[in-house]
């Protein structure tokens, strides 16, 4: 779309980008223009097939109609002999670049997104489904690119990571993590990498603990986790400066005060 867009203000050529409402809410909806307003439609990218393409062809009947970019399954369908000119990405096996190619782009945050399962421990004071629906409604308005990501290891599925060296592997590309984890947490600012924890329990559970352990402020606690002003807020902060360097000095090696309390217990004979 912008490559074609870019090439049509080129040429001084008025036009509307019309979009799926899944992709662009608000923006020109092509099911919904005036197709009285054109004389050219230009379908751009996916296949010259099914209903919708077809629904194209019905609405701007009077239109030249051309395809760019397309892939061409069945050059005798209808749908792909309606258009006037299609010029091809991919037909009877012969290919050509997409458009997407060279097409420049701007760079985004790139944010870690883990989320806690639903932790029983916690009984009445567990409000993960709220805060949990809050914070994805509220990311997604957030313009950075979204990586689920999740921190149980597992052999067999590939979708998870199988070991820790691979699951922090991906945190060190990472710019921010947003996430309702101790380890999201933990592993996060062990990698240098600055976390906005959400702790979904009333009250206060591990992640918030671990934070104050930590010396990391950019915590929200479970009953403000529907207020986006104090989530844009500490988003701001992660992905600044100053956020980063607090995340770099918190990647220092740990504190061994756990690992000695369990040793001097080893060491303890223990009473009969």
């Amino acid at each position: 779309m912008r490559r074609v867009g870019e090439a049509l203000s080129t040429m001084g050529l008025p036009h509307d980008l019309a979009w799926s409402p899944v992709y662009r809410p608000g923006d020109v909806n092509y099911e919904e223009v005036d197709p009285a307003r054109y004389s050219h439609v230009v379908f751009v990218c996916g296949p010259a097939h099914g209903r919708q393409v077809r629904e194209v062809h019905r609405r701007f009947a009077h239109c030249r109609r051309i395809a760019v970019g397309v892939s061409v399954i069945d050059p005798e369908d209808d749908t792909v002999t309606a258009f006037d000119e299609v010029f091809a990405r991919d037909r009877g096996g012969v290919g050509a670049p997409d458009l997407s190619l060279g097409v420049p782009t701007d760079t985004v945050l790139v944010t870690g997104v883990i989320l806690a399962p639903e932790q029983r421990e916690y009984g009445d004071f567990g409000r993960h489904a709220a805060v949990h629906a809050s914070v994805k409604e509220w990311i997604a308005g957030v313009d950075c690119a979204r990586v689920p990501l999740d921190t149980r290891l597992a052999a067999s599925d590939w979708e998870r990571c199988e070991t820790p060296d691979q699951f922090t592997s991906i945190l060190s590309h990472l710019d921010v993590v947003v996430t309702t984890r101790l380890h999201g947490l933990a592993l996060s600012l062990q990698a240098g990498v600055p976390a906005l924890a959400i702790d979904p329990v009333e009250g206060g559970g591990k992640v918030t603990a671990q934070a104050d352990a930590l010396g990391w402020p950019a915590l929200v606690p479970a009953e403000e986790a529907g207020n986006r002003d104090v989530l844009d807020s500490w988003w701001r902060w992660c992905s600044s400066v100053q956020g980063r360097a607090v995340a770099a000095l918190r990647a220092l090696p740990g504190d061994d005060g756990l690992v000695r309390e369990m040793v001097k217990a080893l060491k303890t004979r223990p009473v009969r």
